[in-house]
């Protein structure tokens, strides 16, 4: 006669389980002792090639994005890029080209200039650029190079040609047949009638 607990030991412990716990335990446990295979990760040399992509680059002109220190036209004694201006002379009897940023104190005029996009209208200076006098005005308007080299800041005068109503210094972006369409960059362009303007439209 059969003893019932051996019975019942026998229904628990199933001998095949036992032996894959086994197995399994031995695997883990040889797998945890093996030495890695050595590998290290290379040095990081993303700075090095940064660096050599940098030193490889011709350096550009372009002032820092927001610095009215350059080309931004609002005056402070710096130089304007210049092309659209006459010739002024130096201390040193050398000329250089002058722009409307160089216009002198007595002769500045001012233009109501109606930003569509902000729902404003406003008088501007014709000594300093649009973009310098709405950003005075505490708009985020764009912007990139702020040197007349793109067309971030591009805009539309509704009324009629842009050079009917601005004066661009040096700006080197917008052909003829977009300037009479309307098309101005707002970075280099100075009032010089009054007018309406949508801000970031390009052509």
């Amino acid at each position: 006669m059969l003893n019932p607990l051996a019975i019942v030991v026998a229904t628990i412990v199933n001998p095949p389980a036992i032996v894959i716990a086994a197995i399994a335990t031995l695997l883990i446990v040889f797998v945890s002792s093996l030495k890695g295979t050595g590998w290290e990760p290379t040095t990081d040399i993303s700075d090095e090639v940064l660096e050599q992509r940098a030193a490889s680059v011709p350096e550009t002109e372009f002032p820092e994005p927001g610095s009215r220190a350059v080309g931004g036209g609002s005056g402070g004694g710096a130089i304007p890029a210049g092309g659209d201006g006459g010739e002024g002379e130096l201390d040193d009897g050398s000329s250089v080209s002058t722009g409307p940023a160089d216009i002198p104190d007595d002769e500045i005029e001012h233009y109501e200039v109606e930003f569509v996009k902000q729902g404003t209208t406003i008088e501007l200076a014709n000594n300093e650029t649009i973009l310098d006098q709405g950003e005075d005005e505490g708009w985020d308007l764009p912007y990139a190079c702020r040197q007349g080299q793109c067309v971030s800041c591009a805009g539309h005068i509704a009324d009629g040609p842009a050079e009917d109503f601005v004066e661009h210094d040096n700006q080197q972006m917008l052909e003829e047949a977009e300037l009479d369409d309307g098309y101005t960059l707002t970075c280099v362009a100075y009032p010089r009638d009054s007018f309406s303007i949508e801000t970031g439209e390009a052509p």
